[in-house]
This record gives C-alpha cells, sequence and structure tokens, in this order.
C-alpha cells in the first residue's frame, strides 16, 4: 500500500494521530521502531540540523525534498513534510509538490506567509494574500489529483500570530482553503486552550497541533488535544532538542575528565546500533553477492 494511502487510512481513524518530528533518517528509524505509525519532517529541524542555521527561510526547496526522501526510504511509515511556502509562487508549488511526491512523502503543509518565512513560533511573520495562497493549493491540488491523488494536502495559516493577525482572520482563511482543495488545516500558534476549541468547532476540516517547546501554543497531551477536537499532533522537534540537550551534557564531561565512560550505560551499544540499521541483512547481501575469495 502506498504510503499516502495508509495515512488516509489512519486518518479515518476515531483517534488522534500522534507524531513526532524527525530531523534525519536515524530518528525517522527510531520513532518507527518505537511504534509510533507516521514520522513528520520539520523545516525548523532540517535547518537546524543540515545548516546549523534557524527556522528563517535559508532552506532550498531542493534541500528539504532530499531529507524527505532519506527519512521516506529509510522507514515504512508515512511521512508529513514542511514544505515551507511552496518555495515560489503557485508555479513553483506544483514542482515542489510533484518532487515530495516522488520522494515517497504521504503529505506536506505548505503555509501562507511571505518568502522568506520565519519560525511559526516567532514575531514578526507577514502574510501572502489569501487569492496567492488559494491559487497555491489549487496547484497543488491539481498535480495530486494527476500524480497521486492519495496524497495529502495540509494547509497551514500563521493568520493568528502573523502582523495583524486574528483569530477571525485564521477561520476566514482556512474556510477558503478548504474551499481550493486542502484536506487539512494547520492553524499555527493560537493562545490559548479556548482558541483551540473555537478554531475546531469553527473549521470543517481535520487540524493539526503543533506542540513547540517554548511556543506560544499551549502545551497539551495527545487525549486533551483530541477531546478538543484535533485529528493530528506533531511534536516536531522534542526528538532532536532533547538530544541537544543529551549531547552537550556528554561533550561537557569529556571535556572535562577525558573520558565519557560514565555515559556509555546511556547510549546505544554496537549490536544495538548494528541491529537497528540492519546490518545483518547487509551482512546477507554481502554472502550472496560479493566475490567468496576477497
Amino acid at each position: 500500500m502506498k504510503k499516502s494511502k495508509k495515512l488516509r487510512k489512519l486518518l479515518e481513524i476515531d483517534k488522534i494521530l500522534v507524531v513526532p518530528g524527525a530531523p534525519n533518517a536515524l530518528t525517522a528509524i527510531l520513532i518507527e521502531k518505537t511504534g509510533f505509525e507516521a514520522v513528520y519532517m520539520s523545516g525548523a529541524g532540517t535547518s537546524y540540523s543540515m545548516l546549523g542555521r534557524p527556522d528563517i527561510g535559508l532552506l532550498t526547496m531542493s534541500e528539504m525534498v532530499m531529507n524527505a526522501r532519506y527519512i521516506a526510504r529509510a522507514t515504512n511509515i508515512p511521512v508529513i513534510a514542511d514544505a515551507d511556502t511552496g518555495y515560489g509562487n503557485a508555479i513553483n508549488v506544483m514542482r515542489t509538490v510533484e518532487e515530495f511526491i516522488s520522494a515517497g512523502v504521504a503529505a506536506v503543509h505548505i503555509e501562507d506567509q511571505v518568502s522568506p518565512k520565519r519560525c511559526g513560533h516567532i514575531e514578526g511573520k507577514e502574510l501572502i494574500s489569501v487569492e496567492e495562497m488559494v491559487g497555491k493549493i489549487r496547484a497543488a491540488d491539481r498535480v495530486r489529483r494527476e500524480t497521486d491523488p492519495d496524497f495529502i494536502l495540509i494547509a497551514r495559516t500563521d493568520a493568528r500570530t502573523a502582523i495583524g493577525g486574528s483569530l477571525d482572520e485564521v477561520i476566514k482563511r482556512a474556510k477558503k482553503y478548504i474551499e481550493a482543495g486542502a484536506d487539512i488545516i494547520f492553524p499555527e500558534s493560537p493562545l490559548s486552550v479556548d482558541e483551540m476549541r473555537i478554531l475546531t468547532k469553527s473549521i470543517e476540516a481535520p487540524l493539526i497541533a503543533n506542540m513547540v517547546v517554548g511556543g506560544k501554543t499551549p502545551y497539551l497531551s495527545a487525549n486533551e488535544l483530541q477531546e478538543i477536537g484535533y485529528k493530528i499532533v506533531i511534536f516536531p522537534n522534542s526528538c532532536l532538542k532533547y538530544a541537544m540537550r543529551a549531547i552537550s551534557d556528554l561533550l561537557k564531561e569529556l571535556k572535562v575528565k577525558g573520558t565519557d565512560k560514565d555515559f556509555i550505560p546511556k547510549m546505544y551499544s554496537l549490536k544495538e546500533t548494528f541491529d537497528l540499521l540492519g546490518y545483518e541483512e547487509i551482512k546477507r547481501f554481502e554472502n550472496e553477492f560479493l566475490p567468496k575469495n576477497r
């Protein structure tokens, strides 16, 4: 079954879909091995890990598609990918969607910020017009219908916390985006639980909640979000930020003591690492295909 079809099947279940974020293929493998049914590739996580820079629109479409392809190939679960603003106008969006579908991704979200965009939880965001965003969604929908009808289009709106933004603007835009062909709405950075309830009651489409540590939105559990009415919750960079802290702690110890042996019990062993990454399968291929006398 195609991963896009898998994701649609998951969304038919009467339960919120919990989707951790992965900045790379290794993290995605860990997410799948832990039992999660989908993985999210965030622009922020990709920018942090690939460029060592914040989420301010520095990545190109090709770089994001490349990372998404690595993640999709390394796992058997659907990948939801951040496609930022679509990397240009509606015509650019058409190629963007083609490339993400070719990479094996099951869904993308495209946002209504101007380019270059900014992280959804920092100040200074500006929006394109409703008409321009509707054109992007319609263009994406055209490509989806011609290439992979099961591919899921997610429209993200940053209208709540953009310059001059409001909750009413979020709802107005969401309705237009649904009419244009969006399957799911991603209302970024609502400021309270009450606002989140208003959104789920006012928008007639599945909604995504974005749990950003230290962000503008209340940090809720999956059960709490399901009760409010959300269909998907992403935890975009929790794995990466925890890994950053763990790596920093190990490096401080290594710098002071000249050894990291006290951290060894917390590390993956060599065997665990090989098992995780499928080394036994590689060995079988070597025995089958490589010369015996090498």
